[in-house]
């Protein structure tokens, strides 16, 4: 087994019930920075019974990187709804709110409110012309 999937493992198994890290944070955490699609090949490697907690590393938009037909994705929404993480309307859970660890979000959270702040922005422009 390749050793980084250990490392890999190693920091899934650390995140706490009722968080999610990217897969990006993953990589990061175990040495890896810019690996994060090692982090999925990981996680697609593990076997059934594996006590990995997979369903709580989602992609950088908060969101499960399950195609739309495979029931694996159905399933991790419904384990992390079970541990406590709401999704918005738009499927995406909020990385600022349930990301792990918390300091690794603190600039998702402000780049989300500068984006919003610059969409209000624009609306009151078009409105003042």
């Amino acid at each position: 087994m390749n050793p980084f999937y250990h490392r890999i493992y190693r920091v899934v198994r650390h995140i706490p019930k009722g968080r999610v890290a990217t897969y990006g944070v993953v990589a990061r955490l175990a040495g890896r920075p810019g690996a994060a699609r090692t982090v999925g090949w990981a996680l697609s490697a593990l076997r059934d019974d594996s006590d990995v907690p997979w369903w709580r590393v989602l992609n950088a938009a908060g969101r499960s990187s399950f195609a739309a037909h495979d029931h694996s994705g159905v399933v991790q929404r419904a384990l992390l709804l079970r541990e406590g993480v709401k999704f918005a309307p738009g499927g995406a859970a909020n990385l600022a709110l349930f990301g792990w660890p918390a300091e690794a979000y603190d600039s998702v959270a402000a780049a989300q409110t500068r984006a919003a702040s610059s969409r209000r922005s624009r609306r009151l422009k078009g409105l003042r012309t």
